[in-house]
């Protein structure tokens, strides 16, 4: 059953449930498999070089007749050049992240390319609808990745920014089971994106052994690390740890740079050194602990479930509520 609301109704999508455009695990047949299956799929391009990011978008398109779309990190140096590919393309959708939107969002609309804007405050999302923007992704403090400076949690973050401006207002952070889609929406969303759910599924394009530890992690296993660079959480292994003593002795920005390396994420999620490399994801993978690596269609017919269930759950128990009020009366 489609649900309604202003994201199922911008992107034209029967589930307002959008997968994260993750480095090294959002590639076209991810994307392709979340269209499929009701949401709206995004190609990661934080990873790739235009002539990657050509071919991704035309295999997703051989991949699904549905809409997908495109992650760009503005803070990339080809940003240009991946916008140039994406217009060429005909991609009818974008999502911008790490940057301002005035920057692209004029010339993706130029494109009849719709945008949606990720931020970490509600202040930026005010920027955001007076940059134009079609939607934004609030996304909080529990997040794999990359992490706004302000390190507000999705509870706190989503009722401010919904207060902040009136713009079809996506949730993320911390979201991989329905309830939580759920309690987004009473707090004012209208979707949610979600990235550890996916990240983990059988057409992420993640290494397994990255999968099989995720899918294997404690409440606390992950850390938010690098705020003096960039706020990044981190799964706890040997890399983590370097860094965590880096950081408690105080080591300067360029300490830590050293430490990053190069390839340090290709390394752990897309070779599969899970020990020696930079492994993110979010808090969120501790609920899915003991589950098994499967196809987005089965984990997405979940999710969904599990929103209908808890909001059956919540009617229920407001009925009973008014019941017994009636008979106290």
């Amino acid at each position: 059953m489609a649900m309604l609301s202003r994201i199922t109704e911008l992107f034209e999508i029967d589930y307002p449930v959008i997968s994260g455009g993750m480095v090294w695990c959002s590639g076209w047949e991810l994307a392709a498999a979340v269209s499929n299956a009701g949401g709206l799929g995004l190609i990661g391009a934080g990873s790739m070089e235009p002539d990657v990011l050509r071919e991704h978008i035309i295999k997703c398109r051989e991949a699904t007749s549905y809409n997908f779309g495109v992650n760009v990190p503005l803070m990339r140096p080809q940003a240009a050049e991946l916008m140039e590919v994406i217009a060429e393309q005909k991609v009818p959708i974008v999502f911008t992240s790490a940057g301002s939107p005035k920057k692209w969002t004029g010339w993706l609309h130029d494109h009849k390319i719709k945008v949606a804007h990720v931020v970490s405050s509600s202040a930026f999302a005010a920027k955001c609808e007076a940059a134009g923007v079609d939607a934004v992704v609030a996304e909080g403090f529990e997040a794999g990745g990359h992490n706004g400076k302000e390190e507000t949690t999705t509870m706190c973050l989503i009722p401010a920014v919904r207060r902040a401006t009136n713009l079809p207002l996506i949730a993320a952070g911390g979201i991989a089971t329905g309830d939580a889609m759920l309690a987004a929406e009473s707090m004012g969303a209208d979707g949610v994106q979600v990235g550890t759910l996916f990240a983990l599924t059988q057409e992420s394009s993640a290494h397994e052994n990255f999968k099989r530890l995720c899918l294997n992690l404690d409440e606390g296993s992950t850390l938010l690390h690098f705020r003096k660079l960039s706020p990044t959480r981190l799964v706890k292994n040997a890399f983590q740890n370097a860094v965590q003593e880096a950081e408690n002795r105080g080591a300067t920005e360029e300490e830590l740079l050293e430490i990053i390396g190069i390839g340090k994420t290709k390394i752990g999620i897309f070779e599969g050194d899970v020990e020696n490399g930079e492994l993110e994801i979010g808090q969120a993978a501790s609920l899915l602990k003991g589950r098994e690596i499967e196809p987005v269609e089965i984990v997405m017919g979940r999710f969904v479930s599990e929103y209908y269930s808890a909001r059956k759950q919540l009617i229920n128990q407001a009925m009973e509520e008014q019941i017994s009020r009636r008979t106290l009366m």
